[in-house]
């Protein structure tokens, strides 16, 4: 029990008992004095509310305000909140540059200073709030790892920019690029499309890494139901910033933890969830990662092989047709979730943070005739998810590749070979490829690159509305893909060229397999020739010889395992809500 037979909070085994309770903490209590808190909010759970507000892209600049929101539940439901913000990197603006090695790295990082936050000052409770791409596993891992009751809130997506009579994306501004070297769009229109792309608040609107992550979240039980539906502009989602709040006191009182939460089955419904929406190849990096936090064992095969089952059943943005806000407007996860469960595919008896499983949230929810947006299971887009795991001779450890609405998914041609993006990059600006050709990135793994960059910047401008070529070649590589590349496009090539998988023995002209219905990537060459290059391999240097990559260099283990830096729940002598 957490209440007194009089109502008030019982803390003797709360974490904020450490620096509230007994005449020893006078001076802590001091500083609570010091910012205004009396007797009763000292007394009460402490709530920890972070968020990853900045002023770095329009992903984060709303999180603020919903933050306070939810401090406003938190305090009415008899909890007292203590907001903190961590760091997030955009890979909008990193994108294409040495700033992309700092993204994957920025999971880590959110989730370790949330962690250390929460230890630093013992407080109970957390509401993680969350806008681009890594803040949002990476506030997960911290909810996993430090087990305290929690509750996930995502920001919220974009609205769509309109141009030349459409909706258009981030992306398209990338593909513009592509366009535009290619001679098929004048610089006027380009610098056009930037100044409308992106009209306010909010993360990129297409089914891309931020939206993925934040349709996992209510699927794996950490978020309210319908709670990522509305776009960030939107002042109606700070109801459920402050319904999050007053959610995580009423999970405090009942002790339901994160662990209890998401189970395998909940992994197996969040993996259905990437499936389904034709999500982001990176959401087969951030559930292992989470999964390890919590001593659930699920890699890339497990998402791949759930995935491979999965009817892809939502129309969005890059393969389809429509934006995250058009989803929401269709009735958001919980519609999609609801034709799942009843086809069979998701677990229904999983707990969440409503205190209820996942069909007793599910179970007023009706199917919506008047949107086109999500399909019925009995009517998928494919009857197998959008995202496809391979493995084979080039990829023993596995690799993964995005197929939503691609009808390019078988590809046999030479090797083209590139080490790091962007002498691949400059070779797509100049068409200096051919069609056939297997444009292989590598030394851009976590290890190798350091930090595991995504290729945005060069899949756009070769695919799409870019030079439009990319049916007639392949890309692959040891890095990330964004959410919104499309293309035969194979990432986390496994080992990476930085521990001397096959891809770093790669030579221009060798012949590459990919099948992506088959679930096959082979290198087509001799073992013997393989054994004499692998024999005169020596490990690539380099340029981050200290500092953070440095750090994430060292630790950092493989792709298909989350590319995590810690042993995660195997090497916990303690759990942090139980001290």
């Amino acid at each position: 029990m957490t209440k007194t037979p009089d109502g008030r909070w019982d803390k003797s085994k709360l974490p904020s008992r450490h620096v509230t309770e007994g005449p020893s903490r006078a001076p802590h209590r001091s500083y609570y004095y010091a910012m205004g808190l009396g007797t009763r909010e000292i007394a009460q759970p402490f709530v920890g509310v972070a968020s990853c507000w900045n002023e770095a892209a329009p992903c984060n600049t709303a999180l603020m305000r919903q933050a306070h929101a939810v401090s406003r539940g938190v305090k009415a439901a008899g909890a007292t909140p203590r907001e903190f913000c961590t760091i997030t990197v955009t890979d909008g603006i990193a994108m294409g540059h040495e700033g992309m090695r700092s993204s994957l790295v920025s999971r880590e990082v959110i989730a370790d200073s949330v962690e250390l936050t929460m230890r630093g000052h013992g407080y109970d409770a957390l509401v993680g709030v969350a806008g681009c791409d890594k803040s949002l596993p990476g506030m997960m891992m911290a909810m996993l790892r430090l087990n305290v009751p929690s509750v996930f809130l995502y920001g919220g997506s974009i609205m769509p920019g309109r141009f030349q009579g459409r909706d258009v994306t981030v992306v398209d501004v990338f593909e513009g690029v592509g366009q535009h070297s290619a001679g098929k769009m004048a610089l006027a229109e380009l610098e056009a499309l930037e100044k409308v792309a992106c009209p306010g608040d909010g993360a990129c609107g297409g089914q891309y890494t931020a939206n993925t992550m934040a349709c996992v979240s209510e699927a794996i039980g950490l978020a309210l139901p319908l709670s990522a539906a509305l776009t960030a502009p939107d002042l109606t989602r700070d109801a459920y910033a402050e319904a999050s709040g007053e959610a995580v006191v009423r999970l405090i009182e009942s002790q339901i933890r994160p662990r209890d939460i998401c189970t395998l089955k909940a992994f197996e419904n969040a993996a259905v969830i990437i499936g389904a929406t034709g999500g982001s190849t990176n959401g087969a990096l951030h559930l292992p990662a989470m999964a390890n936090e919590c001593g659930v064992h699920f890699t890339l095969r497990d998402v791949a092989d759930i995935m491979r089952r999965t009817p892809y059943l939502a129309d969005l943005k890059p393969g389809g047709r429509f934006v995250a806000r058009d989803m929401g407007l269709a009735g958001g996860v919980p519609v999609l979730m609801k034709t799942l469960l009843e086809a069979g595919h998701l677990h229904g008896d999983c707990m969440t943070v409503t205190g209820k499983t996942l069909a007793q949230n599910l179970a007023d929810v009706r199917w919506r005739e008047d949107q086109e947006v999500i399909r019925p299971a009995s009517n998928p887009l494919s009857p197998t998810g959008g995202v496809v795991g391979l493995w084979g001779s080039l990829a023993p450890d596995g690799a993964i590749v995005k197929v939503a609405g691609s009808a390019h998914r078988r590809h046999h041609g030479p090797a083209r070979v590139f080490d790091g993006e962007q002498a691949c990059f400059d070779a797509v600006e100049r068409g200096d490829y051919l069609a056939g050709d297997v444009l292989v990135i590598r030394y851009e793994g976590p290890k190798g690159g350091p930090g595991m960059r995504e290729m945005l910047s060069t899949t756009a401008a070769l695919s799409g509305q870019g030079q439009g070529r990319g049916d007639s070649v392949a890309l692959i590589t040891d890095g990330r893909f964004s959410g919104g590349t499309r293309g035969l496009c194979v990432g986390h090539i496994g080992p990476e060229a930085q521990d001397g998988g096959p891809i770093a023995l790669i030579e221009d002209g060798d012949m590459i397999l990919i099948d992506a219905d088959a679930g096959v990537i082979n290198l087509e060459v001799d073992p013997a020739i393989l054994a004499e290059r692998r024999a005169k391999w020596t490990p690539h240097e380099t340029a981050y010889g200290s500092g953070a990559l440095w750090k994430f260099a060292k630790s950092v283990g493989p792709a298909h395992l989350g590319a995590v830096t810690h042993p995660g729940m195997a090497g916990e002598r303690h759990v942090y809500a139980d001290l």
